[in-house]
């Protein structure tokens, strides 16, 4: 009878390891003279990196070796903290603003970011709530009305802030698991136009949204307002060519570029290390998502499998929309990329929820 592996995949471990030493390069290369400028130390962004890729990794490694069933057990409580927490968030003199955005519970030196947190907890509640009725999954109320109420409710309290970016990570991966578990596919269509009628609501409800859209479709019209973040990205990638202006040559990063070292970073990844190195990146994008969905495949539990699924569909939207947007096939969102972007929220959690799927891997049958 073959027996679960012993270890746990060390593909997507070498995967890992090679996207965070690309990551903390370029979180230093991008960031070295406006962290120079505004802290007097050109490492200040780097050194925090990589204590929270330090961290993140220790975790990542904690997490694998858990018995599997910790997760299930968890879910529910799991989501409940970060549904309290994005509660928070919203009151005033607990969640920090920035950049216009309440979405920071600040923790001594450091804070923490809620909604990134739950983008995990939701996934690992849904697969708990799917494995539990398997049998109405294909139902309207079980297998759409009461997943999407659910990740609807966190949806809301994540708008409140109000964060698009991170909502529709977690939205999205919320309807990778509802495909997954089976729910039938003329509700997912439905789901569709009902998804594409919301957002179009959630951006004519805000100007500045609609600004984005516009500056998204002709960056020109306004290349010194909201056009500007396009036009600066795309200036860096295009110079990129093959082989890159060299690791530190970047240009636009010199205060031309907003946000270099987080969300724009795939930018001065094409503009200094060029298509080899932007290539380089997303063939380990890949390689983590086939073996991502490999481990989703091969698990025997349902709980397992959904979990596994929704963790890659968890990577996979957010860097597939943080390329899109940062090479113009997007609209401009808040969103950063996993493991290269500077951020120690996002960072750490995207590691735990790989630490989630290396521990899966080690239920596979060898």
């Amino acid at each position: 009878m073959p027996k679960p592996r012993s270890a746990p995949d060390t593909i997507i471990i070498g995967a890992i390891l090679a996207l965070l030493t690309i990551g903390v390069i370029m979180v230093y290369s991008a960031s070295a003279a406006y962290s120079y400028h505004k802290f007097g130390d050109s490492f200040f962004y780097a050194k925090r990196q990589l204590l929270f890729a330090g961290l993140g990794v220790f975790l990542m490694f904690i997490v694998s070796r858990l018995d599997p069933r910790f997760f299930y057990h968890w879910a529910k409580p799991a989501l409940l903290v970060c549904f309290l927490l994005l509660i928070a968030v919203l009151i005033p003199g607990l969640g920090i603003l920035r950049n216009g955005a309440r979405s920071w519970l600040g923790i001594g030196a450091f804070s923490i970011q809620p909604s990134e947190f739950t983008k995990l907890a939701v996934i690992l509640f849904l697969s708990r709530y799917f494995t539990r009725n398997a049998e109405e999954t294909r139902t309207f109320k079980k297998g759409m009305l009461m997943p999407l109420g659910i990740a609807g409710s966190a949806f809301a309290l994540i708008m409140m802030q109000p964060d698009l970016g991170t909502g529709t990570v977690m939205m999205g991966t919320a309807v990778v698991l509802i495909y997954a578990a089976g729910t039938r596919i003329k509700y997912l269509l439905g789901l569709s136009m009902l998804g594409v009628a919301g957002f179009a609501g959630l951006v004519m409800a805000a100007p500045y949204r609609i600004k984005r859209i516009t500056a998204f479709l002709d960056p020109w019209q306004d290349p010194l307002g909201a056009g500007y973040q396009l036009i600066q990205s795309l200036f860096a990638i295009g110079p990129g060519g093959l082989m890159g202006l060299g690791l530190g040559m970047s240009r636009q990063k010199h205060l031309y570029l907003p946000e270099p070292h987080t969300d724009f970073i795939f930018s001065i990844l094409a503009e200094e290390l060029g298509f080899l190195g932007a290539g380089t990146a997303i063939l380990l994008f890949s390689i983590l998502i086939w073996r991502g969905l490999r481990v989703a495949i091969t698990v025997p539990d349902m709980f397992y499998s959904l979990v596994a699924a929704g963790v890659t569909g968890m990577i996979v939207i957010q860097a597939v929309i943080n390329i899109g947007v940062v090479s113009g096939a997007f609209p401009v969102t808040g969103i950063t990329l996993p493991f290269l972007s500077y951020g120690g929220s996002s960072l750490t959690l995207t590691l735990v929820a790989v630490g989630i799927l290396l521990n899966l891997s080690r239920q596979m049958k060898e």
